[in-house]
């Protein structure tokens, strides 16, 4: 788990109702039991400054980090897809987008991963397609320097047309395989985790969980129920991670709280020694 990622987890799962900012001694703790270092958390923090998805702050506590309107919007809009908050409706249309992809190698790969995220799926290497237009996917292109134009193909549900486009832009098969893994690994992953365990280890496992099933963000583009193949594995699996989410909640809940108050009962004993 690289840390970067791990703070994005931590603050769209845990930190994002709390007001998205926390001391950096609570992100140090609260990344430890994932197995990550302090410097790492620090390093990790320092780059997502600089890439404006975090903002240096000065608590109570001392020195913190808040998420930027940018990452409260990415991360909600991630909330909404890893809950499935939002209805998946589908008009019939998918959105094309033709591109003038960069030259640079590194350059089109964090391309790609962004449209993968956003829900688009590629027919070659100019041409990506999803049944909804993203929010957010002009303004990607845009920052990225990214010519494209658009275009709207209609097809209804089940047409040779609409299938056509699904099987070339996703390896559903794939994807569904990658549902099932999910859910042989974490039922033995969570299997030991009980009732009787301590926060802490609730609290890493359960971030586990949500992280695992994160990454099908990038993967999933979440199809419409029309586009989808029979006896879909993904509904299964996201049974699963809803269940045991629910389980884990509340006892991870009580280890953040535990950690982020460390620093306001720091910040109170200041206080008084003032």
């Amino acid at each position: 788990m690289q840390a970067r990622s791990a703070l994005f987890d931590l603050y769209g799962d845990h930190l994002r109702p709390r007001g998205g900012r926390a001391p950096v001694a609570a992100l140090v703790k609260l990344l430890a039991p994932l197995g990550i270092a302090p410097p790492a958390v620090r390093t990790a923090v320092s780059r997502m400054v600089r890439q404006g998805w975090l903002e240096p702050i000065r608590l109570a506590s001392g020195p913190g980090y808040s998420i930027t309107p940018k990452a409260a919007r990415r991360l909600d809009e991630a909330a909404s897809r890893i809950y499935r908050t939002g209805r998946v409706s589908w008009d019939g249309r998918f959105d094309l987008l033709v591109l003038d992809a960069p030259s640079a190698r590194r350059d089109r790969q964090r391309l790609a991963a962004n449209l993968r995220y956003l829900g688009y799926g590629t027919l070659d290497e100019q041409t990506w397609v999803a049944t909804r237009p993203a929010e957010d996917v002009d303004l990607l292109l845009s920052e990225a320097g990214v010519r494209f134009e658009r275009f709207s193909a209609a097809h209804a549900a089940g047409t040779p047309g609409a299938m056509g486009l699904v099987r070339r832009a996703w390896d559903l098969a794939e994807i569904g395989r990658a549902y099932e893994e999910f859910v042989a690994e974490q039922r033995t992953l969570l299997t030991g985790v009980t009732a009787r365990s301590g926060d802490e280890e609730a609290y890493a496992a359960r971030f586990r969980l949500v992280h695992a099933w994160r990454t099908f963000l990038f993967r999933d583009p979440q199809l419409p129920p029309a586009l989808l193949p029979e006896r879909w594995p993904g509904i299964a699996a996201a049974s699963f991670f809803d269940r045991h989410a629910a389980r884990l909640r509340p006892a991870a809940d009580r280890y953040v709280e535990l950690c982020l108050d460390g620093g306001h009962r720091i910040a109170r004993q200041k206080g008084r020694q003032t």
